[in-house]
């Protein structure tokens, strides 16, 4: 006789099934929060950086700041002698210019002497002149002329100047300004003071009367040098003085 056929009950199929379909949820673990860590050290590069700042800044603020001495001019002094023409040797001959000097005015270093003919001491009187050679029209000279025991008036005095001085007439003839004032220095001497502003020249002249003899200090430079160099030219202009007896 046949087997009966086993047949499982309802409630254990279904109870299969349903374990069977239910979903598997996955739960995926949050990242560990780790405590921030203190800020990374300096990398060498910029210690580097920042030490080489630090030092500039040091020896900036160290150095002494220039002299505004150290940019002014210098000078030196210079010994004339007003010799005659028959006198004069040309190259100072060789007794001491200082021992025998009749005046003395202060030169720029680095300005040059021309030396003055004989011929230029007879007929102008011209006894030395200095230049410079950055620019030869910017100079100072002297002249002399013997026989004067004192001052003419100031007008008379440069007109007598010019005539033997062709670059003064043209600088009076053509000038913008000319003033003309009576100094004494502390030893009482008299010096006329000119200062004559041409047509692109600039001049400076104090003249005296010392040992019998004017002398005529001449300071001249073109515009330009002039409004860059006033301050150094008109210490050279002040600077002349005759020396001894009166």
């Amino acid at each position: 006789m046949a087997s009966p056929t086993m047949f499982s009950s309802p409630s254990s199929i279904l109870s299969f099934s349903s374990s069977s379909t239910t979903p598997t949820t996955t739960t995926t673990p949050k990242p560990s929060q780790q405590p921030l860590s203190p800020l990374l050290p300096l990398s060498k590069q910029t210690l580097t950086k920042l030490t080489a700042a630090a030092a500039i800044a040091t020896i900036l603020t160290a150095a002494p700041a220039p002299s505004i001495a150290s940019s002014e001019p210098s000078y030196r002094v210079y010994y004339g002698t007003a010799a005659s023409a028959a006198n004069y040797g040309g190259y100072g001959g060789n007794s001491s210019k200082k021992d025998s000097a009749e005046y003395v005015y202060d030169v720029p270093d680095g300005w040059k002497e021309r030396l003055v003919s004989k011929v230029e001491k007879g007929t102008n009187g011209t006894d030395s002149e200095f230049y410079n050679p950055k620019k030869k029209s910017e100079k100072e000279y002297l002249t002399f002329l013997s026989g004067f025991r004192q001052l003419a008036p100031k007008d008379a005095v440069l007109n007598n100047l010019a005539l033997s001085d062709v670059d003064l007439q043209d600088l009076i003839a053509n000038a913008e300004s000319l003033t003309s004032e009576e100094v004494k220095d502390d030893q009482g001497q008299l010096y006329y003071v000119y200062e004559i502003d041409g047509v692109g020249t600039h001049s400076l002249i104090s003249v005296t009367c010392a040992k019998n003899k004017l002398y005529a200090h001449f300071v001249n430079a073109p515009t330009p040098d002039w409004n860059r160099d006033k301050d150094m030219l008109r210490h050279v202009h002040e600077s002349f003085k005759t020396v001894g007896s009166y």
